[in-house]
């Protein structure tokens, strides 16, 4: 058995993925002081060119996280393929990466072996989506591998089951059988094709999921994010699963605090918090679709001509399609004269601080992971948007599953196109504002769950235990 233990995370360079690997980072830091250090390596994509800069700001307030930048590629995948299928792209990043990573990770284990005798590298911790490095690295070195799944426990179930679903048909989803369902492990009901993620109708993502998908049972341990209050149904699943790694809820991990903000939107903060500071609580109504979850001009004008007519108190963050046109110019005319003192327009708003405002009372969102545990953490409750990756299957969770969200459009996504209308965003407002009492109550439930679960005897705080047991019961390198 080790005295202390350093740990080697392998993040994808991804805005999302990066928040949670570095808070749960801080936590693991934060809740045993014999973890002595914990490395993560930064992943070069042209991709996300400003990942390492995003990273440091990040772990700036805790000096026991070492970041690694890897050296940028000389041949990195097609941008193309990030464009259209952003699955095989992170796979084949990864792919190329594997030496440079393989060397960073000898050279960490190596200088430990020349230092101290109580300290030993004693796992890798990766993104799902390097799980090729279980064999690549972890293996060769002899360093057991842990999977970190920044997304929730029925995504996991999915990922069970594509091995059994590719053996039958070796195919990829086809959306003229968007009816069709599924029955996938860890879901209470069957799940129609049309809310599987987008990837899963693409060839080039489908490949990159079959290859993922098999090589979650080569993991020692699976730590999700999420926690058993929330997901019990998925997680009873797994626990009674005999031939496949154990399944550890560690969530939920939320980066709340020291969270990074683009500088020249800084003043944006000071005028949205201000102007929150003067509206009833729980009064306003709250769009945001993520870092890239972005709407072309005719569906700003939807969503617009909605506002106006539900008539709430409303913030809005808008990403256009077009980086480079101003919010202002998309807008309708006359809008912002016609809603004055109801509502304010953003581009950049601080999604955390926004949404522990005791103002909101509601949130339109993508969901995606981080985002639908943040405003559950508030208390928020949700109207389902999803726009690409998981969320889909993230907005059924929330509506079909768990009963805790508004479904505005679970089954759109931004790359096919389509338009939601002015009809169905005001239905959904008004029913998230006005009439969600009960949706409302469910969500206080799983915010003070989320709360417990994260607190001594909490089965959130035992799953974290455990997984830190292990880690320091295992001392081989």
């Amino acid at each position: 058995m080790v005295k202390e233990t350093e740990l080697i995370f392998i993040p994808v360079p991804s805005t999302g993925h990066l928040l949670v690997n570095i808070d749960f980072a801080k936590r693991l830091l934060d809740l045993d002081h014999r973890i002595h250090t914990i490395n993560i390596l930064n992943l070069s994509s042209p991709t996300n060119p400003h990942a390492s800069v995003f990273a440091r700001s990040l772990v700036a307030s805790q000096p026991r996280i070492r970041l690694h930048d890897l050296p940028a590629l000389h041949d990195p995948p097609p941008v193309d393929l990030y464009k259209r299928a952003p699955e095989a792209y992170i796979v084949q990043l990864v792919k190329k990466t594997t030496p440079l990573i393989k060397d960073a990770v000898s050279g960490i284990v190596e200088s430990r072996r020349r230092g101290s005798d109580s300290v030993r590298v004693s796992a890798l911790v990766l993104d799902f989506f390097c799980n090729s490095l279980i064999n690549d690295v972890g293996n060769e070195l002899n360093l057991p591998s842990y999977i970190f799944l920044t997304c929730n426990a029925r995504y996991l179930g999915m990922m069970k089951y594509i091995p059994d679903r590719h053996r039958k048909t070796a195919s990829e989803l086809d959306l003229s059988s968007a009816d069709e369902e599924l029955q996938i492990p860890g879901f209470v009901n069957s799940i129609p094709v049309k809310f599987m993620p987008p990837g899963m109708f693409n060839r080039e993502a489908y490949e990159a999921y079959v290859e993922l998908a098999p090589r979650f049972g080569d993991a020692k341990g699976i730590l999700v994010n999420s926690f058993v209050e929330l997901e019990p149904h998925p997680f009873d699943y797994f626990s009674r699963q005999e031939n496949y790694p154990p399944v550890y809820p560690v969530g939920p991990i939320l980066s709340l605090k020291d969270r990074a903000s683009p500088d020249a939107e800084a003043a944006d903060r000071d005028r949205i918090v201000e102007w929150l500071e003067d509206q009833p609580e729980s009064s306003v109504v709250f769009l945001c679709f993520g870092s890239k979850g972005s709407v072309d001009e005719p569906q700003v004008k939807e969503i617009a001509q909605a506002l106006e007519l539900v008539g709430c108190r409303f913030l809005w963050s808008i990403r256009t399609s077009d980086e480079e046109t101003n919010v202002n110019d998309v807008l309708p005319e006359g809008f912002m004269g016609r809603v004055a003192g109801n509502g304010l327009v953003c581009g950049w708003a601080p999604q955390a601080e926004v949404l522990a405002h005791k103002a909101i009372g509601g949130f339109v969102s993508h969901c995606g992971w981080n985002s639908t545990l943040e405003s559950l953490w508030f208390g928020v409750p949700i109207a389902t948007w999803p726009m690409y990756a998981e969320q889909q299957l993230n907005a059924f969770t929330l509506v079909k599953e768990l009963e805790l969200a508004v479904d505005l459009r679970m089954d759109y996504v931004s790359g096919r196109g389509g338009l939601v209308t002015c009809e169905e965003i005001v239905r959904a407002v008004r029913s998230l504002m006005d009439g969600g009492e009960e949706k409302r109550k469910k969500v206080k439930v799983i915010a003070d769950a989320a709360r417990k679960t994260l607190m001594d005897g909490g089965s959130s705080s035992l799953a974290t235990a455990r997984f830190i047991g292990e880690l320091l019961d295992d001392g081989s390198c």
